[in-house]
């Protein structure tokens, strides 16, 4: 019987054990935040305490849910977790130290191609124990992108691929992603690929990297838009390689920041810290633009995390440093006052204060650029959720008609929650004449796929 207790003993799983101790769970919160995950991922899963008993005791649940575990883990104690972290083997990695970057974006976009492929990409899982690269590991990525054709590019083509870009990015902001995120996947697979693998001069060569970092962060950010997370990961680390490769820190910087805003939208806020951050690490040089574009995304992250003071402090130097661009005269580039503004709203929401988040978000609102449609759904449905949350019903009803007025000319994700989410909140209010005309003006409008 002894030697059998010891038999059994050697099975549990110490590893797990420990991180299970540290985290602070009881068995029946492990297993909720492993479903959690599962959820997220497009995998309902059904686990309960007894299961989480077994893991520890050395049972080990099919390799698709140890990633969940890895995710749920990372997660509860704010770092990356790894897989022998809780006493799971690592899949053989069967990559070179350089891998091909080329080849992973023609597969990842010919995946984001396929119609068939949708729902799995729809199920990707966003990680906050994704590695992100450093400057230093991507700089040295142009080893990794050889030549493959005879084929000679120029400047033509690299203009071509900015034109394009800048093409599908107008596209984006006045209809949104959803029908232009294939088109950016195909033509990175059918044309910037080829380019890529050209034969060209050394400044032709890197200014085709960052023409192709720039298409691949926009169209993560697309993803970001439609709710596909785990593919916005994908494309914001091949974007941050291949800025690496052009010795692009602009884009670089921008990917970092980018991937905050995708997590501070999910609640990650520490994980949101952690890449505005680093991108403002990356970015030492920064003019005042770019400075205001860093600071107030560090601050949104900040004040998710509870931390007023450094959230305060990223405002008021975001502010400055806005002050300091628009008295050089407008830019080229997207962040402006009503970015800013947005941003101002973001924190003061976070920290409480939801009559100055209404405040600021109605000034971005008023000098916001007509030509984001996109954003501007997005923000008014926010503007008047925040209006309802302060007992202003008549004036959340008239910015949801505001944003009904765009809605139609919109193909955004991020639209459909908003929308989603105003229905939600209407509905108990519906013996109010007001918000009883918005309720049936929106079925009219709102397409009958979503929840109403």
């Amino acid at each position: 019987m002894r030697g059998e207790l010891a038999a059994l003993a050697t099975e549990l799983n110490d590893h797990l054990q420990r991180l299970f101790t540290e985290s602070g769970w009881t068995l029946s919160q492990c297993a909720r935040a492993v479903n959690r995950v599962g959820t997220e991922s497009g995998t309902p899963l059904r686990y309960n305490a007894s299961a989480v008993h077994h893991w520890l005791n050395g049972t080990k649940p099919r390799k698709e849910v140890q990633t969940f575990i890895v995710e749920a883990f990372s997660r509860r104690l704010g770092r990356a977790v790894t897989l022998p972290e809780l006493g799971y083997s690592s899949p053989v990695d069967q990559s070179s130290d350089h891998p091909d970057t080329v080849a992973e974006l023609i597969e990842l976009g010919r995946q984001d191609m396929d119609p068939s492929r949708r729902s799995i990409l729809g199920a990707g899982l966003f990680s906050v124990a994704l590695t992100i690269p450093g400057w230093p590991d991507v700089i040295d990525r142009v080893e990794a992108i050889q030549s493959g054709r005879s084929t000679r590019i120029g400047m033509n083509e690299v203009n071509m691929v900015s034109a394009m870009t800048e093409r599908v990015s107008d596209l984006d902001d006045q209809f949104g992603g959803r029908h232009a995120r294939p088109m950016a996947a195909s033509f990175m697979v059918n044309t910037v690929a080829g380019c890529l693998r050209a034969d060209a001069p050394p400044e032709v060569r890197q200014a085709m990297l960052s023409a192709a970092s720039d298409l691949s962060y926009l169209t993560g950010y697309m993803a970001v838009d439609e709710g596909l997370h785990g593919l916005a990961q994908s494309y914001y680390v091949k974007a941050l390689e291949l800025a690496g490769a052009a010795e692009d820190h602009l884009t670089y910087c921008t990917t970092l920041r980018g991937m905050s805003v995708q997590a501070v939208d999910l609640r990650h806020g520490n994980k949101a810290l952690e890449l505005a951050d680093a991108a403002a690490a990356a970015s030492p040089k920064a003019g005042p633009r770019m400075r205001a574009f860093l600071a107030g995304q560090q601050a949104h992250a900040a004040a998710q995390t509870g931390d007023r003071t450094s959230a305060m402090r990223y405002i008021r130097e975001a502010e400055a440093a806005m002050d300091r661009a628009e008295s050089r005269g407008k830019a080229f580039g997207s962040y402006d006052p009503a970015s800013l503004h947005y941003h101002v709203s973001q924190v003061r929401y976070e920290l409480g204060d939801v009559a100055g988040a209404v405040e600021a978000m109605q000034e971005s609102d008023r000098t916001r650029y007509s030509v984001y449609r996109r954003s501007r759904v997005h923000r008014r449905g926010l503007l008047a959720e925040h209006q309802l949350q302060v007992g202003h019903l008549e004036a959340a009803c008239q910015t949801w008609h505001l944003a009904l007025d765009d809605y139609p000319l919109v193909q955004s994700g991020r639209a459909d929650d908003r929308m989603a989410r105003m229905f939600a909140l209407l509905r108990p209010y519906l013996k109010n004449a007001t918000a009883r005309d918005l309720y049936e003006r929106a079925h009219a409008v709102v397409p009958s796929r979503l929840p109403t």
